[in-house]
């Protein structure tokens, strides 16, 4: 073999495997952030699949509170980044897409924002518009607990009591149709995507705001669009078994 036979051959071995190497990296993913008193503590990686959670990573902070986390996605789904079981944010990149993620380590589902992943932010969006309810919410709870004691302290009269009550109802009802009405809106602007499998399942005080027994046609509707535009992904084929199986309880 002739030394410039040689080196074509080498570059164009280096070439070829340059070549593979980008064409192994089109499903990366990177999830970074920095976060408010961070610094030093630990954040979770899980991938959502559709019928269990997959501990993917777990990622210690550095002194500024940063992250940072990249992975080769092996399809689309949706990833938890949780501080703990019950502090958490849902992503849903695309392949290639990098997501930053700033907020309060101490707060975070309700502190946190995100650029760089657009169906990501869509659920930033609707988490955003269930937070605000819930701390409607919580206002109503507190409201009804004071005017309790005022009513056992003789401080407030049954009849003041209920007149009360009935206000605080009357608050609770109307959040819930503007929580309902929002869910119903983000499904029907966003068929297609994996984003309205949680819309769909978003609930408000443990009560479901898309209910199957009334509203089935919104499983149907989320159904029809997954398989559309991804039909042989997991979470369709997945929850084309369940539209199947809550059908035969509902759809009459």
């Amino acid at each position: 073999m002739t030394k410039r036979h040689f080196s074509l051959t080498f570059f164009s071995a280096i070439f070829i495997a340059l070549i593979f190497a980008a064409c192994g990296n089109k499903n990366n993913i990177t999830i970074e952030g920095t976060l408010e008193n961070g610094a030093g503590k630990t954040i979770f990686i899980e991938e959502m699949a559709p019928e269990s959670r997959i501990f993917i990573d777990s990622i210690k902070l550095d002194k500024k509170g940063h992250f940072k986390f990249v992975y080769d996605m092996p399809y689309k789904t949706f990833y938890n980044v949780h501080v703990s079981d019950i502090d958490y944010v849902i992503v849903l990149p695309n392949p290639g897409e990098k997501i930053e993620i700033t907020g309060d380590y101490n707060a975070f589902s309700t502190t946190y924002h995100l650029t760089g992943s657009s169906e990501s932010l869509l659920l930033w969006q609707l988490q955003d518009y269930s937070n605000q309810g819930s701390l409607t919410l919580k206002e109503i709870v507190d409201i009804d607990q004071k005017n309790m004691e005022l009513l056992n302290n003789g401080e407030l009269s049954q009849y003041e009591f209920d007149v009360e009550h009935s206000i605080t109802d009357s608050i609770y009802l109307s959040t819930f149709m503007d929580q309902q009405k929002y869910v119903v809106d983000f499904i029907q602007n966003n068929l297609g995507s994996l984003a309205t499998l949680i819309a769909l399942y978003k609930p408000f005080n443990n009560r479901a705001l898309i209910d199957p027994s009334d509203s089935f046609e919104f499983y149907e509707a989320v159904l029809e669009g997954l398989q559309e535009s991804m039909p042989d992904n997991p979470h369709t084929v997945s929850f084309k078994n369940q539209v199947m199986r809550t059908g035969y309880l509902y759809a009459q």
